[in-house]
């Protein structure tokens, strides 16, 4: 299969500033045969821009939502992503390469986390009970990889993609996972039926966890009753073999364990934990509800998105914290230009780096001149500065086209 038509699904709720973001990244992918798919309350819709399918929804279950996302696609490869989350330039090119490999019916990439550097997750496999496991895979190449009943291979939802043809088949995402698990349950239908997954590390998102109502800006939990409620869906559907209250109390545990680390930096009251492990519980406890796998066939022509950027390498821009003004009128001027746009901006200290895309449209490093970017550096490193920023652009010149 070569340069196959790709729907890019996104789904949204309450979080529009994200979500702009999220479609300023997509809009900048080297990838020249996709259309996007905007699944958004009205808010969310608004900010979609021309040449992009908004399609209204506005309810809190992001299984239908998706759904409704694979109903309007009309690509041979339906691929997802997170409204808070923003791919690499090169990301859709390197998720769909597997593809070419009949036999692959998944692929999954590497997701980066909030320092834009360090990785949430790489490749874990997922079990019955809900859980998952990390495990060790190339970091160079795609690695195609076949689960089998009661082992599946994970892949992340703001990260992956699918056949439309094995999405349809399988009618979808199950509306019993309104949150968390949605798409682990689709890799365990997924490795019952056999199907092959390729995770492939250079297809990178940088994925931010935005503020919701079940958490804040900062990660802390505010709710989990989607949690109990979805995992007790879970181990209703896959665990049919080992104790359900085995799954509930491991998660509880775990839930009980994050909310202590938070009481212990002072993010969360002592009081606290107990309140919202009880909202675990209470999502346990309620009726399940029922299970609805359905999409239908998308009826409309492939609507191709058309970008406006260069197929050109990445435009680096390179200075000190002092000209940022500076640095980032330019990179604005070029973004205009059609260029996509790197900026490294650093500080004549051992500052820790980070990334993120700013939302003008151009990716911005920030750190000092002798502080790590990749975490498992040495605490201080003497460089000259353009051997730094030469070093920087080549730590990130595969994905990010420079």
């Amino acid at each position: 299969m070569t340069n196959p038509t790709v729907s890019v699904i996104v789904v949204s709720r309450n979080r529009p500033k994200m979500l702009s973001r999220c479609l300023s990244g997509i809009a900048q992918l080297d990838y020249g045969n996709f259309e996007v798919v905007v699944v958004a309350d009205l808010a969310g819709c608004a900010v979609v821009p021309d040449g992009m399918l908004a399609v209204p929804f506005d309810q809190p279950n992001i299984s239908a939502a998706r759904n409704l996302g694979i109903s309007n696609a009309a690509g041979d490869i339906i691929a997802f992503i997170d409204d808070d989350a923003v791919p690499e330039p090169t990301w859709l090119k390197y998720l769909v390469q597997p593809f070419s490999d009949p036999e692959v019916a998944a692929s999954g990439g590497f997701v980066i986390g909030r320092n834009g550097i360090s990785f949430q997750w790489k490749a874990r496999m997922a079990f019955p009970d809900g859980s998952a496991v990390t495990m060790a895979v190339s970091e160079n190449e795609s690695t195609v990889l076949q689960g089998e009943p009661g082992r599946a291979i994970k892949t992340e939802g703001t990260n992956m993609a699918f056949r439309a043809r094995v999405l349809r088949d399988m009618n979808g995402f199950d509306t019993a996972f309104a949150f968390f698990l949605d798409e682990t349950d689709l890799n365990m239908r997924l490795a019952a039926m056999g199907g092959r997954t390729a995770i492939t590390p250079f297809a990178l998102v940088h994925h931010g966890f935005a503020e919701s109502p079940r958490r804040t800006a900062g990660r802390v939990p505010r709710d989990l009753t989607a949690i109990g409620k979805s995992l007790r869906a879970f181990v209703q559907k896959h665990n049919a073999t080992l104790n359900p209250l085995t799954a509930r109390q491991s998660e509880r545990d775990s839930q009980r364990r994050r909310l202590i680390q938070h009481m212990c930096a002072g993010t969360l009251m002592p009081g606290d934990v107990g309140r919202i492990l009880h909202s675990f519980d209470r999502g346990w406890n309620q009726e399940p509800v029922e299970m609805v796998q359905s999409v239908e066939p998308c009826e409309r022509p492939f609507m191709r998105f058309t970008s406006h950027f260069s197929s050109a390498p990445t435009v680096v821009i390179a200075g000190r914290f002092w000209q940022k003004s500076k640095l980032f009128a330019e990179a604005e001027a070029r973004i205009a230009e059609g260029r996509r746009v790197f900026v490294i901006m650093l500080s004549f200290t051992t500052r820790f780096h980070a990334v993120h895309f700013d939302s003008r449209g151009f990716w911005v490093q920030q750190g000092g001149q002798f502080g790590k970017s990749d975490r498992s550096g040495r605490l201080i490193q003497f460089w000259r500065a353009k051997r730094r920023i030469d070093a920087e652009r080549l730590r990130v010149s595969t994905v990010r086209n420079i």
